[in-house]
């Protein structure tokens, strides 16, 4: 079998790389379609193809104003180019569509929608955006919603999003929580609607390369709880500062790219906490996950959330987790291999995190626990598997 990965934006290229490559270990012909990766290396491609189709003449910084207009006048040439080099594969499986109000009409397949989609002129009035029919009935679309619905909205964008799954034939979400949120926000058949755990990214694990730590950190001494990822709104940090007052003999480690405003956050910081407000690359990443006692997602109350990869990444290096009852994290938690505490409780948050803390058994069970995770139900080789029967599946009911 023949399957096109593709991440147009490479907006999560360790996903990409695992998925892909777990696919390929499966008797599968991969080739990944996506970009260069803005921020740094992307992971060595391993048995499967790389090409990189898509923003080729994209420039500016990574993530500014200017990249992202770059980027959106390539989108329609780069999408059409790709419906013809999609006739190479049987399925096609995108992780993401960028372009959300516009996607839909842009997909290998698409045979036009009920209305023309109107795209507003330069001068003078509307015109109508007409697309070439591509539809090969043999080639299934499936999508993965990593994001179920858009977690910070703008106007127009759930409908646009509800859109993209309507106009493939499977939606992979990673846990029966997402699953059951997606039918429920959605008119979509239950049947086009297929769990698949997140992996663990094992591959983090064995880089060649792997940087230390900044002199600093790797000087510090008291057990080390981390924060890591992306900062946003929803990722609870100020709840997780909260909880911190109080807590002696650990750091607070809060590391990653920042997308909220930094200067509320800095002040409300009480002692023992640290900033490292960057992008980490990946061979710098494991020597803040090997060094970490305790690893923290504080994420606030949503139903658009479904799993992490930074959970993924704590189940690879055998971490004790400490987790919030959102998305598909009770359904981890219920392995043993993490604690659950309520959303936005910074006392529950502070008493598991202390418990954690002070007690080195308890936090070698949850390791214990995260690690079998990590080689069973929450592998990649499982999601490979999973992965492949859906494939087979629609292939196999196509005329």
């Amino acid at each position: 079998m023949r399957v096109h990965v593709v991440d147009p934006s490479a907006f999560t290229p360790p996903y990409d790389h695992a998925l892909a490559a777990a696919l390929a270990r499966a008797g599968v012909e991969v080739e990944l379609i996506t970009s260069s990766f803005a921020y740094g290396s992307a992971p060595a491609a391993d048995g499967y193809a790389v090409r990189e189709l898509f923003y080729r003449h994209a420039r500016g910084a990574p993530g500014s104003p200017a990249r992202r207009a770059a980027k959106l006048l390539e989108h329609v040439p780069d999408m059409l180019r790709y419906r013809r080099a999609a006739g190479r594969a049987d399925v096609v499986h995108f992780q993401w569509l960028p372009v959300q109000w516009l996607d839909p009409w842009l997909l290998p397949g698409h045979r036009g929608p009920a209305r023309p989609l109107v795209l507003p002129g330069r001068r003078g009035p509307a015109r109508p955006l007409v697309l070439p029919g591509h539809r090969d009935a043999a080639r299934p679309l499936v999508l993965t919603a990593h994001d179920l619905l858009p977690r910070e909205p703008r106007l127009g964008q759930a409908r646009a999003q509800r859109r993209c799954y309507e106009a493939v034939d499977a939606v992979i979400v990673h846990s029966e929580y997402g699953r059951r949120r997606l039918l429920e926000a959605t008119a979509l058949d239950p049947g086009k609607v297929r769990v698949i755990r997140h992996g663990a990214f094992e591959y983090l694990t064995r880089l060649p390369g792997e940087q230390p730590l900044s002199d600093d950190l790797g000087r510090v001494s008291e057990p080390v709880v981390l924060f890591f990822g992306l900062m946003r709104p929803y990722k609870g940090i100020e709840t997780l500062l909260d909880a911190w007052r109080g807590v002696r003999g650990a750091e607070l480690w809060i590391v990653g790219r920042p997308r909220m405003a930094l200067d509320p956050l800095r002040a409300r910081a009480p002692d023992g906490v640290r900033l490292v407000p960057r992008f980490v690359a990946d061979i710098e990443l494991p020597a803040y996950f090997r060094r970490a006692d305790v690893v923290v997602l504080p994420y606030s109350r949503t139903e658009r959330f479904d799993f992490s990869g930074v959970l993924a990444t704590a189940l690879a290096f055998g971490k004790p987790v400490v987790l919030t009852e959102v998305g598909g994290f009770p359904e981890l938690a219920a392995t043993g291999a993490a604690l659950l505490v309520p959303p936005d409780d910074p006392v529950a948050l502070r008493e598991a995190l202390v418990s954690l803390i002070e007690d080195p058994e308890a936090r070698e069970r949850l390791s214990a626990a995260a690690l079998s995770a990590a080689k069973g139900p929450y592998s990649w080789d499982e999601a490979a598997r999973r992965t492949l029967e859906l494939y087979r599946d629609l292939t196999a009911v196509q005329p």
